[in-house]
């Protein structure tokens, strides 16, 4: 007797007018007066999508087609797996769209903080806007059908590989595909956390466009000294351009991508780099921006507006491996560098070593505390550098930042909401907001970097 098969049942669809794009760059409308969220479509449009979730108060919907188009929409997408990625929101968008809604981003975060009638310069344009992400971290599991090496889907735990994405350097993409082969070849346990078993769970990826190099390191549960090495000894033999394979060990049950604790496998122990005027030295797991050709040019812009001389002091906060503080050191008297990542802060004195800057000093700690300890060594600093992670600097930071008095801030930031609070907080410690620029650092995603000149009044 055959068994019955069950239909699955039909996914409501719904034809939505898109109102306006949100601060993730994702299409948004309503539906019988219920906000509904629609990734990938663009405003001005109408457009057919899938009710993937309702919930009580907005409905998630997955585009299926446009009806009609912004006359901005790309004619092609430059990405087969857009539409299930969702990675890249505003990748069918016309550059021009892109530059218009980044800059739009930073006015509305500013308007929302009380900080209005602020000029905002238009958004500086990336070149190259595609195959530029130097550097990656990438979700590996086992499926069905084999492996796979991506990223999560925007609000889901699905895995969309990405063996072939855009954005990447073309060796990122190289790397993925030979390692996913030999994973699969060397039949290699793989982490599985609804089981919390397995052994490798991510792959990180770190290039040199300068020298054509990169860095490989293998994030695995636990110490391995039985699959990993082969994987990388195999992944050196088909790519020669991997100088480096290191193990970095994460035992956290969370969605925490780094452990702290990073063993060389195999070949140099960091990958050697040139931005703008500076050489880096960078480590596997430490933080770089992701576009060269936009971190120089974001150095040089800083330096400029720095306009330091050889009597000057400089502090430069949440330093990383030191990329802005070098780029200042070479005008200034002296530039001191904190940041609370030890591993940063060794690449940052080996980097200042290898430029031959003997003015720079680098100190790893709380930013707070090293600024207490600031305000008994200088009396008179003519800048403090802001580079904070997403969620923006600690009022604390900006408090002592008040007491010090620097004569002029310059704070680069990769999110323009926490941007506008801090600002927001400085004006009222006596600073005038005197330049804004936003910079497209990412391409074909929501992600804005701005620059801001603040003075002391």
């Amino acid at each position: 007797m055959k068994r019955k098969q069950t239909k699955k049942p039909a996914r409501e669809t719904l034809k939505i007018s898109i109102d306006h794009l949100d601060k993730d760059g994702v299409g948004q409308g309503r539906h019988q007066g219920q906000p509904v969220s629609v990734p990938g479509a663009l405003a001005q449009e109408i457009v057919l999508a899938a009710v993937e979730h309702r919930g009580q108060h907005r409905i998630a919907a997955h585009l299926l087609k446009v009806l009609r188009r912004n006359p901005q929409r790309r004619a092609a997408s430059p990405c087969a797996c857009a539409n299930d990625c969702l990675g890249c929101p505003l990748i069918n968008l016309s550059d021009r769209g892109q530059l218009a809604f980044k800059r739009q981003r930073v006015i509305d975060a500013l308007t929302e903080k009380g900080l209005k009638d602020i000029q905002v310069e238009e958004t500086l344009v990336a070149e190259p806007s595609m195959g530029y992400r130097t550097s990656c971290k990438l979700v590996v599991a086992r499926e069905r059908h084999g492996i796979k090496i991506g990223l999560y889907r925007r609000g889901s735990h699905q895995i969309v590989g990405i063996e072939d994405c855009p954005l990447h350097h073309p060796l990122i993409n190289r790397i993925v595909k030979v390692v996913a082969d030999e994973i699969a070849k060397l039949k290699i346990p793989v982490y599985n956390p609804n089981h919390q078993r397995g052994l490798l769970r991510y792959l990180l990826i770190r290039v040199s466009p300068q020298s054509g190099k990169a860095i490989v390191t293998f994030v695995s549960r636990e110490r391995d000294l039985r699959f990993l090495p082969k994987l990388g000894k195999w992944l050196q033999r088909k790519i020669p351009e991997v100088i480096a394979i290191h193990q970095n060990v994460n035992a956290s049950i969370g969605n925490v991508i780094i452990g702290n604790e990073t063993i060389k496998l195999h070949g140099a122990p960091d990958l050697f780099d040139q931005v703008g005027d500076i050489r880096l030295r960078i480590g596997p797991t430490s933080f770089f921006q992701v576009h060269h050709q936009q971190a120089a040019r974001i150095y040089r812009m800083i330096r400029d507006w720095a306009g330091l001389n050889k009597q000057q002091t400089a502090v430069d906060l949440y330093c990383g491996v030191g990329g802005i503080s070098l780029h200042l050191a070479q005008d200034a008297r002296q530039v001191v560098g904190i940041e609370v990542v030890d591993a940063a802060v060794r690449n940052a004195r080996a980097n200042a070593e290898l430029n031959g800057l003997t003015n720079c000093s680098f100190r790893a700690g709380d930013a707070s505390e090293e600024l207490q300890k600031l305000m008994e060594e200088f009396s008179d600093l003519a800048l403090a550098c802001l580079n904070p992670p997403r969620k923006g600097c600690d009022e604390e930071v900006l408090q002592e930042l008040g007491e010090l008095r620097p004569h002029q801030i310059i704070y680069m930031s990769c999110d323009p909401e926490s941007l506008a609070r801090d600002l927001a907080l400085l004006t009222t410690r006596g600073y005038l907001i005197k330049k804004v620029q936003p910079v497209d650092m990412f391409p074909q995603t929501a992600h804005v970097e701005t620059l801001v000149q603040l003075c002391r009044s």
